[in-house]
């Protein structure tokens, strides 16, 4: 029997694996934003730990008391807030990240963040915090940076290898993008093509140089320390092949392996005993698998570019002062515009996957500065941007002004890491 027509003791089925993929095509063309930043103490530099008086816990506390927000609990530990479909959560070193609703333009998106960030101006102001917008912790590395007390990231920090996962877990900030497909060949037409973008958009916001005190000689330390963490899960989930499909990234999840399930308000460590696929074929000490473990499994694999219920883009270091969105309005002008995809397409689709891959670690330290083929990767950022300006300005909605602070910088030769 085909694998993908088997089922396990308990019947879950491989085409309930596919489900969540195939629910997501739709025709709206919202765009998502996820936006960490680092919480800093105004005094000192230093990152505000969750704990104590002034700490990110208690700040949570009071703004949702101040401003009608629900709790995200983790046991009893507040680690979160939620108000409708907005939440702020708490990353494993305290990073503060605002998950905005999809929305129809980018100006909603920024109005929302704004709107946000006014209403706990007050309470950062009387705790002595603020939130700096890179892609590193300029000041504290992860030794000096406590786990919040969320189960799942101690879980996680224990297992996730690679010389930097501490790092990436605890001190890095980043900007992660959604955006909405209508059926499966436009969700990997898009999926394709933002892996393809990946390192040159990586190279433009690059904004993680100076980390503990130090420049480290990289314009993008938070890049670098993703290339370091866990290959198994992190990286590309691509190789730009013409099979790409839903079910091919099934695949590849099911043969990822797994960290934990829960169970009845426990957790069950698996410590990558075992892939997905095994686990459906035989089950674990008694446990079965379920829909809720595949969820939880998907949830925990984390490549540049991520497959969801949309495509979620996740290569940019923590950028500020209008940058952040320029991000979400460069990839609203291309990937909602066919004939700007296409010519992206034009500019890209020549280059190997060896070539795309080797790119992620020079622009990691050099960031436009680097070349392919000989190309100056400026050059072929200033393509993009201007390609999803002339789109967003054919839209006639004024979105193309978000996009001109990269294009200042790019104009300048310059990355948010150099000023």
């Amino acid at each position: 029997m085909n694998y993908c027509e088997s089922k396990t003791k308990n019947h879950l089925e491989y085409n309930q694996l596919l489900e969540e993929f195939i629910l997501g095509c739709k025709n709206t063309q919202k765009i998502g934003m996820e936006y960490e930043r680092i919480p800093v103490n105004k005094e000192t530099g230093e990152v505000v730990s969750y704990y104590g008086e002034y700490g990110m816990c208690e700040l949570l506390r009071e703004f949702a008391k101040e401003d009608n927000w629900d709790y995200i609990l983790d046991d009893v530990n507040i680690i979160g807030l939620k108000k409708l479909h907005d939440t702020i959560t708490l990353e494993p070193g305290c990073q503060f990240e605002l998950s905005i609703e999809p929305q129809d333009s980018v100006a909603d998106l920024k109005n929302k963040i704004e709107k946000i960030d006014q209403n706990i101006k007050p309470i950062l102001n009387k705790f002595g915090i603020e939130f700096i917008n890179k892609g590193v912790s300029p000041k504290t590395t992860y030794r000096n940076i406590q786990l919040i007390p969320k189960q799942r990231y101690a879980i996680m920090a224990n297992y996730l290898w690679g010389i930097l996962s501490d790092v990436m877990m605890r001190e890095t900030a980043g900007i992660q993008v959604g955006i909405d497909y209508k059926s499966e060949d436009d969700a990997i037409r898009k999926f394709n093509l933002a892996n393809l973008m990946m390192p040159f958009v990586t190279a433009m916001y690059s904004n993680s140089k100076i980390r503990g005190g130090v420049d480290t000689g990289y314009k993008s330390f938070r890049a670098l320390s993703w290339l370091n963490t866990d290959n198994e899960r992190c990286g590309f989930a691509t190789k730009f092949t013409n099979d790409v499909s839903f079910r091919e990234y099934v695949n590849r999840l099911l043969n990822t392996p797994m960290i934990f399930i829960n169970r009845e308000n426990r957790t069950v460590c698996l410590n990558g005993r075992l892939t997905f696929k095994q686990f459906m074929d035989k089950g674990y000490e008694g446990f079965e698998a379920n829909i809720e473990d595949w969820k939880l499994h998907s949830n925990l694999y984390f490549p540049e570019v991520r497959l969801r219920n949309f495509i979620e883009i996740r290569n940019h270091d923590c950028v500020g002062g209008g940058l952040e969105y320029s991000i979400p309005a460069l990839y609203k002008g291309i990937m909602y515009d066919t004939d700007a995809i296409s010519e992206v397409e034009k500019i890209l689709d020549k280059y190997f996957y060896r070539e795309i891959n080797e790119l992620r670690y020079n622009v990691a330290k050099y960031g436009i500065h680097s070349k392919i083929r000989g190309i100056k990767v400026k050059d072929i950022c200033k393509n993009l941007v201007e390609i999803s300006h002339y789109s967003l300005l054919k839209k006639g909605d004024n979105e193309e002004k978000f996009l001109e602070p990269v294009m200042k910088l790019l104009d300048s030769n310059k990355m948010p890491a150099d000023i």
